[in-house]
Parts: C-alpha cells; structure tokens; sequence
C-alpha cells in the first residue's frame, strides 16, 4: 500500500507552467480582441479629424499623387496617432504603421482595390458585391481575393467616386457615371437596383500610347491593311469604329485619329476624355451631366454643335449613342471630311441600321429613305472590330459604306478587308485579314488619288506603315 501511495506522488503532475500558458493565451487574445477595436476606433478618428483638419482643406486629397502633400498627409495621420495613443500605446508599431498607409490608401484612392489599380496588366475592375472582386487582365476574367468588409465600405467608396464629380448617391440617385484623377471611367448602380450589393464597375484608363504598330504586333490586323487604314485617314475618309462593348473601339479609334496630319485642327467630343491625340492642333472638348438637382448638363449633341462653329477640319466623337449621330452625318457632309467616332454593333451592316436607328429614335422629322441616304453620303468607311473567345481583339472588317439603293430599301456594304478564320490552336484563335478583292465606287478613289495615293496599290502593299 505504502509503494501505491508512493507511486501516486511519483506520477508527473501539470505544473504551473502549463496554466501560465492557458492564461498567456486568453490574455493574448483578450489583447488582439482590444487591439481590433482600437484601430477601428482609429479609423473612425482619423476620418473625422481628417475632414475637419483645416490643413488639408486647400488639398485635393482624393487622386493626389503629389509626393509631397502625400507625405504631409502622412505626417498629420502619424501625429493623430500619436496623440490619440499616448495614455494607452496598445498598439504595436507595425499596426501603427499599416494604419498610417490603410488610412492614406483609402482617403487619396480606392483603398482595398489600389493595388488593383496599379496594375498594368488590368484592364477593367469589377466590384459585384462586398465580397465579390473580378479584373480582367489579357481579355480573361479573374476573380480576385480582395473582400471589403461590408456593403458600407463599398457604398462609402462609391460615394467618394461620386463627390469627386459633384454627383451624389443616394434612393433618389442611384446611379452614377464619373471619372477618376487618372481618367478611368466609372459606373456605380446601387441597391434596390443591383441586388447583390453596390456595384462598381472601373474600366482602366491607359497612359501609354498605342500606335498602329502595336495593332500589327498584337496580330490585332495585318500590315497591309494597317498601311490601308492609315492612309484611309490622310485622304480624309469619314470613318465609323465599330464594335461590342470592351472591343477596343476607343483604342482602335485613337490610333487612327493619331494618323491625322499636324497641320490639321482637330476637335474631340467624348463623354469621358480618353483619346490621347499626339497631334500639335487638338481641341478636347468633354460632356457634362446633370448635377444632384438635375441642372447643368451639356451633351454631345451640344458640344458638336458648338464644335462646328471652332472652325475644325475634322470632328472625332468618342462615342456615338443618341441623336449626335445625325449631327457627325452633318458633320461629314458640311465640309469635315475625315471626321471620326465609335458606334456599338456587332458588324459593318449592323453598324449602318445603328446609326439609322439613332437618328430615328431622336425623333427627327426624315423619312427612312433620306435619313439611309445621308448615313451613305456621310460614312466612307466602317472598321469593325471584336474581341475574340481567346481575349484577343481583331479588326475583322474594314468596309466601304457604298450607296443607298433604292430597290432594297438599304444601305449597300461591302467589304474591303475582312478576317478569314482558320481556327483554334492552343486556345488561341488563328485566321487573317484579307483583301476581298472588291474594287470601290469613283467617289472613294478620288479621295484617294486627291491626296497622291492609289488604292489599288494600298491594298496590296507589304509596305511599312508611315
């Protein structure tokens, strides 16, 4: 009994150590959980300080890429810290610097998406939900892994988009159009019509500069119909971009526009600058809505209208989607050859019966006939362009707008260029843009041979680009 006894005694207890450490553990815990909530407090601080601070409100802190009014935002976050954590620095140094750069992100950008922003190779941001982030990035669609922590934090960066304009948003304005510092575009819809939540959406505006042969060598069109489209331009042919959503139509328009000859005054009417002409004489000219009580818009119509009294030799129209497009018809036929915009359709022929459909739409007082025989006394050419399964965008039709025939009733199309498809190689799509062979009224090769230049020897150039 006695060795029972002693053999008890003898067994390993739980020391002290192993309660120390469940005790270590909760105080840690109980640690983090107090360290949450002082950043959050924070946080709600350093924006209410911040909007107050008299020292910051001479800075235009939304898009500031001012490295030097950066760095005194930083310092003046850096000192509200400070302060506010001096009777209790429960906050290690590293929190607080992660705080100092969060709370610079989310009052000078877009926050948790800022590094999506930064990023060359992403071409468009989509916020569905708070906890649903896509991209698109080499014409696929990824989702990403950024989550915001709720609806609010979305609906409060969409109202920051939103102030930057002096748009609203709210139940009676749930919707928004707008544009960033750095010229991307933005959508916001918000609930009960987007029922997932508030969504953004942020199509990317691109600094560097494309050129036709950045076209050529993305196998977006072949240097013989490159050299075509380029010279198209020098004879001042009225052209029409045409394509789906995301296709490429601004892009592909922008490099045309760049072909234009220094000596010209061009002006460009778009609803959001985007076109970045190179050339010496350019008037950029940018819509405007209506402010939160419905005042103040001034419309592409208006601002072709007023276009057309600045003396231009070409009109270029970022996008054409109401009645403006009679007023470019108009354009094109008063002396401004070799004006320029996009349409959406998905080919040429749909392109023409867009247009059409525009300008009836409008409610101008035309019958069908003459409204067809303007669109084919205006438009000398369509270029289409589409975005293909593999992400890859090709220009797949360059057509001559011929003449309205009164027999069918429509707009006559034919096809100068167009893109022959050989198939899927990889996951990649293969083809060629080829000459058809179609040879064009007088009309279009006298506005080549106006400016010293032969058609047929266009068509059938290898010839670099100039």
């Amino acid at each position: 009994m006695d060795d029972f006894f002693k053999n008890i005694h003898q067994r390993p207890q739980k020391s002290d150590n192993f309660f120390d450490s469940i005790a270590s553990q909760k105080n840690e815990e109980e640690l983090s959980r107090r360290r949450k909530q002082e950043i959050e407090r924070l946080k709600k601080l350093l924006s209410t300080r911040l909007a107050e601070g008299d020292r910051l409100q001479n800075m235009n802190l939304f898009g500031n890429k001012n490295k030097k009014e950066l760095q005194q935002i930083e310092n003046i976050i850096a000192y509200i810290i400070q302060e506010e954590t001096k009777s209790d620095n429960i906050l290690r140094n590293f929190e607080k610097i992660k705080l100092i750069q969060d709370m610079l992100k989310e009052i000078t950008s877009l926050g948790k998406i800022h590094h999506l922003m930064e990023d060359a190779s992403i071409s468009e941001v989509m916020i569905n939900a708070y906890d649903e982030v896509w991209i698109e990035s080499g014409g696929k669609l990824q989702r990403t892994d950024v989550i915001f922590d709720d609806e609010d934090e979305v609906l409060n960066l969409a109202r920051k988009i939103a102030s930057h304009v002096g748009r609203r948003i709210d139940n009676s304005s749930p919707t928004v159009d707008a544009r960033l510092p750095d010229g991307s575009r933005v959508h916001v819809i918000t609930p009960p019509l987007a029922m997932k939540g508030t969504t953004i959406t942020i199509r990317k505006f691109k600094e560097d500069k494309l050129g036709i042969e950045d076209l050529i060598k993305f196998g977006s069109i072949t240097r013989v119909a490159a050299t075509f489209m380029v010279n198209a331009v020098k004879a001042r042919c009225n052209t029409i971009v045409s394509g789906g959503t995301g296709s490429g139509k601004t892009t592909t328009l922008n490099i045309l526009s760049n072909s234009v000859p220094n000596d010209e005054r061009v002006i460009t009417i778009e609803d959001s600058a985007e076109l970045q002409l190179a050339n010496d004489h350019v008037v950029k000219l940018e819509a405007r809505p209506a402010n939160s009580e419905g005042k103040g818009e001034y419309t592409i119509r208006m601002l072709i209208k007023d276009a057309l009294r600045m003396r231009p030799e070409r009109v270029i129209v970022g996008e054409v989607r109401d009645g403006s497009a009679f007023d470019l018809m108009q354009a094109c036929n008063t002396g401004h050859d070799g004006s320029m915009g996009t349409v959406h359709a998905n080919n040429p022929d749909a392109c023409v019966s867009r247009l059409d459909n525009l300008i009836m739409q409008a409610g101008f007082k035309m019958e069908n006939k003459a409204i067809r025989e303007l669109i084919a006394q205006s438009v000398d050419l369509v270029v289409q362009i589409q975005r293909m399964k593999d992400g890859s965008r090709k220009i797949t039709h360059i057509s001559h707008v011929s003449h309205y025939d009164e027999v069918a009733g429509k707009v006559v199309v034919h096809n100068i260029f167009e893109y022959r498809l050989s198939g899927i190689v990889n996951g990649k799509v293969q083809g060629e843009m080829a000459y058809t062979g179609y040879v064009p009224s007088e009309d279009l090769l006298d506005k080549f041979e106006r400016y010293g230049l032969d058609f047929h020897s266009l068509v059938n150039s290898e010839e670099e680009v100039v």
